[in-house]
């Protein structure tokens, strides 16, 4: 069950890494009277699911067996 954890873990970063640099690239900012405003058009839900995936795979990797 720690095998199957950590390869969660494991994706799970990798997920964040990619989605989350795909998400940075597709926002953009501009200034509008003195300020500078942010736009984003990404999808953020691959980014929560990695988010999600990394936090349960460090659950299941830190269980302990009875």
């Amino acid at each position: 069950m720690k095998n199957v954890g950590v390869v969660l873990l494991i994706l799970g970063v990798i997920g964040l890494a990619y989605f989350g640099y795909e998400a940075y690239q597709q926002s953009g900012s501009f200034n509008a009277f003195g300020v500078d405003v942010a736009v984003s058009k990404a999808d953020w839900t691959p980014v929560i699911l990695s988010a999600l995936v990394t936090v349960a795979g460090y659950l299941i990797m830190k269980m302990k067996r009875k």
